[in-house]
């Protein structure tokens, strides 16, 4: 991602990181935080987070815990960041249903998958580089004998049947299977591991996951009589109580191959003025002095939404680049008549218009009759009187006649209908041309 990383800074250096995180509201519980601290500014320390391979893509959600890291490292911290080969294999317990086991090849494909893109959002080389480690390599030669002598006997099944995740199952038609009943053990040794390989001492993830976090503290502090911390950052959730990390039942993935940087961008342009801030200060390098003005803007100029731009083009640019992040503005700002459709790129356009009304047509058509197609009127007599009005716009240019046909094709395949200020349909050409 070109410059994106080379652009963020942080406000604190390791001795006031925690400080900086709490501003940030990226702390929702943690060890004891007067020790915590304490620890953190006595650093540099190693610490860790954990994804597992479920899918070939992190998503918007990972972004959390990715940037969280990150900034630890530009505060001086040195990260683990680790992909579950064998977590993986088992996953943790959802509240509602067991998990469908992923094909051993399927998971080491995504293990792949995922580590390559780690390294777009955390710095690999450089002078605090990032170790990248697999649980795999020290629990694919564990016995089930060994498991249970070695560590299974640290664990007490009162305090595991405690957990939220494993007691929301425990009480649905679904019940838990002892797999996953058990993932908070191989969590749990994940943490031992890293401690004794690495001198790891913090370990950060989600708030759903505490009780994993917990589980690896109390391994740690029971076999080799040491006190470890963990952080556990919030959900996000959208104020209006919908699920954050979904765009219409649509996951938000971080390979640009599944989520365009225009539907990035989009995503991030919806935000609610109610969002928006928070939003700032949890997934972009902005100062805090800029993120107050900000809120500034909010608050005096809500109409401009001049915060969610800066953030729809903050977080499209550590995503997918600054260029594609440009391009994303441009395409945004251009189809409601605000830029030069003509200068956007197909792959950007075609991004653009995905997901809007659409109809096949060829140069020659009558426009009248595309707006029907499209949806955005409902007859020929109704788009001709769009048309008088003046409120009917093709590639950003208006159409004075009620008889005019499409004239262009972008790139030779598309073109924007307009029907006012808001309302957008596509017209693209039938595939045999």
């Amino acid at each position: 991602m070109p410059g994106a990383l080379d652009r963020q800074q942080n406000d604190a250096t390791f001795d006031g990181v925690l400080a900086e995180l709490q501003w940030r509201g990226l702390i929702s519980q943690a060890t004891a935080e007067d020790a915590l601290d304490a620890h953190l500014r006595h650093g540099p320390i190693t610490f860790y987070c954990g994804f597992d391979p479920t899918a070939a893509s992190l998503h918007i959600g990972s972004l959390v815990q990715l940037l969280t890291i990150r900034r630890l490292q530009l505060a001086g911290h040195h990260p683990l960041v680790l992909v579950g080969g064998s977590t993986g294999l088992i996953g943790d317990p959802r509240p509602n249903s067991e998990r469908t086991l992923n094909p051993r090849e399927q998971v080491a494909e995504w293990v792949e998958a995922l580590q390559a893109q780690v390294g777009r959002f955390v710095a690999l080389d450089g002078a605090n580089p990032a170790t990248l480690v697999n649980n795999l390599d020290w629990t694919a030669g564990l016995s089930a004998i060994d498991f249970l002598r070695d560590v299974g006997k640290h664990f007490r099944v009162g305090s595991m049947l405690k957990k939220d995740a494993v007691a929301v199952r425990l009480h649905s038609d679904a019940g838990i299977s002892y797999t996953e009943f058990s993932y908070q053990i191989l969590q749990g040794y994940d943490y031992l591991q890293l401690y004794r390989q690495y001198g790891c001492t913090m370990q950060q993830g989600g708030s759903d996951q505490w009780g994993n976090l917990v589980s690896g503290i109390d391994l740690i502090r029971r076999v080799e009589s040491v006190s470890v911390h963990a952080i556990g950052t919030p959900l996000i959730q959208n104020s209006d109580g919908s699920k954050f990390s979904k765009s219409e039942g649509t996951a938000i993935w971080l390979d640009p191959s599944l989520t365009t940087a225009y539907a990035m961008f989009q995503f991030w342009l919806n935000s609610a003025d109610a969002d928006v801030v928070e939003r700032l200060k949890v997934f972009t390098f902005l100062s805090r002095a800029e993120i107050e003005r900000l809120a500034g803007a909010v608050a005096e100029r809500p109409g401009v939404r001049e915060a969610q731009r800066a953030l729809a083009w903050e977080v499209t640019a550590i995503v997918h680049g600054d260029a594609a992040a440009d391009a994303a503005r441009d395409a945004s700002l251009a189809l409601f008549g605000n830029g030069d459709l003509d200068g956007l790129d197909a792959t950007t356009l075609a991004a653009a218009l995905e997901g809007l009304p659409r109809a096949q047509g060829r140069v020659g058509d009558p426009v009248a009759r595309l707006l029907v197609d499209t949806g955005l009127t409902t007859s020929m007599g109704e788009s001709r009187r769009a048309i008088g009005q003046g409120g009917v716009y093709v590639n950003n240019r208006r159409v004075e006649d009620g008889d005019a046909a499409l004239e262009t094709l972008l790139h030779g395949r598309f073109a924007v209908l307009r029907r006012g200020r808001r309302s957008l349909a596509a017209v693209t050409t039938p595939v045999d041309g």
